[in-house]
């Protein structure tokens, strides 16, 4: 399975033994939106929703989110995080709200997936948060944009 790294020659799944890779600096960024009518938009933004502060909660979950990223996905390592930090921003043109993680490590493997993590679980909670008012929100856009450290270097999205 050539490229495959957590297959093994067999083609069986297996977690990829990094205990020869240097210890460096690592960064990833991730981005998602949720999208939903302006009138929850304007219940979000205005701190009207029933269930509390939207924004604060979905950053919470997300760093929470990020921290267990091993617990949810089986073949990540856990990794000592040394940030996590959300940016949630309403955007009238979708409309809805944008949500950024960046995620930083000084570890043997990446943070890919503690920063997609993240953006998920904040999308999720703020789902959760306003479903009572809008069950057809849609979580939308969720991918990598820019990844620093490692063996393979810098990655970053085209727009």
């Amino acid at each position: 399975m050539s490229g495959l790294t957590h297959f093994d020659e067999s083609g069986r799944a297996h977690m990829v033994d990094v205990s020869e890779k240097p210890v460096t600096a690592r960064l990833a960024v991730a981005r998602g939106a949720v999208k939903m009518s302006a009138e929850t938009l304007a219940l979000v933004t205005e701190g009207r929703a029933g269930k509390g502060d939207v924004l604060g909660v979905a950053r919470l979950a997300g760093i929470m989110g990020a921290k267990r990223t091993a617990d949810l996905i089986p073949l990540c390592h856990p990794l000592p995080i040394t940030k996590v930090a959300l940016e949630l921003t309403a955007d009238p043109a979708l409309p809805g709200i944008v949500v950024e993680a960046t995620v930083k490590t000084g570890g043997q493997t990446g943070v890919e997936m503690e920063a997609l993590t993240a953006v998920s679980v904040a999308c999720l909670t703020i789902y959760d948060m306003v479903k009572a008012v809008e069950k057809g929100m849609e979580i939308t856009g969720i991918r990598l944009l820019l990844k620093e450290g490692g063996k393979s270097g810098r990655f970053e999205a085209s727009a």
